[in-house]
């Protein structure tokens, strides 16, 4: 693998006297799919959530390597100067604008890279009318990428479950992320919506686009992942591919059940 995208080095994380994360590498290459896994309070969500600067990690570094940009560590920016740098996430609880369009959904992921500000959108000279238009072609765009352009006009909320999942990810793609985060991108889809998904990620991943997810499917874990890191107690106990990970002793006993269940 080439120098990562991302570099997650002896990463701690501690509430008080619990500690979240216990000093946790991990790293994703650039057009990756790799899989973070473990049980319910391993430290899944509290890693994403200090990737993306909603925690403040109590140790250790996470350094992004955006292609084109000097590395940058992460530690201690705020999420949207995280969001500049490259990161961009989702949330397992669907965080949109239920009243707003679909088409003004991405477009405010859009407009992190916009060069227009207050007095741009005040007196609209040329150039915030041509960003203007080029922010709502490269949505519309997205919203062709994710099978969600026949819903443009539609308000966000109007949306099934599974294409407001889709809605989420468009958003995100709209930063221009050198990494995307997605937190449980299959929780409550159907068996259709979740194949959607998955044909979706595949695109995504074929375009170039880095991913790391949380999940708890694991049938579209190991179709997904060329690499997976299993967390238990804030700790990270296995990496490698699907394959190992399926044999692993250790994950098989945190994680994925008895052994003729995880090779089901």
């Amino acid at each position: 693998m080439s120098q990562p995208i991302l570099q997650v080095s002896a990463l701690r994380m501690t509430f008080g006297g619990v500690q979240a994360l216990a000093g946790v590498d991990l790293e994703v290459g650039e057009g990756e799919i790799v899989a973070l896994i473990g049980p319910n309070g391993a430290g899944k969500t509290t890693l994403f959530n200090c990737l993306t600067g909603m925690y403040t990690p109590t140790g250790g570094d996470i350094i992004l390597n955006a292609p084109g940009k000097k590395p940058c560590h992460l530690n201690g920016l705020k999420p949207n100067k995280i969001v500049e740098r490259g990161l961009a996430r989702t949330f397992q609880n669907i965080r949109l604008f239920g009243r707003m369009t679909v088409l003004e959904n991405v477009m405010i992921g859009r407009h992190c890279r916009a060069k227009s500000f207050i007095l741009g959108a005040i007196f609209r000279p040329p150039a915030t009318r041509r960003e203007e238009r080029d922010i709502t072609m490269k949505s519309f765009a997205l919203l062709r990428k994710v099978g969600l352009a026949d819903f443009a006009g539609e308000f966000a909320d109007s949306l099934s479950y599974g294409a407001q999942r889709r809605l989420e990810i468009a958003r995100a793609l709209a930063t221009e992320p050198a990494l995307l985060l997605l937190d449980e991108p299959a929780a409550g889809m159907n068996p259709r919506e979740t194949v959607e998904l998955t044909r979706l990620i595949q695109q995504i991943s074929a375009d170039g686009q880095a991913v790391l997810l949380i999940e708890h499917d694991m049938k579209l874990v190991m179709s997904l992942s060329q690499r997976i890191y299993v967390m238990d107690y804030g700790k990270r106990i296995a990496c490698g591919p699907p394959a190992a990970i399926r044999a692993n002793p250790a994950v098989i006993k945190a994680y994925l059940g008895e052994e003729d269940d995880a090779a089901a």
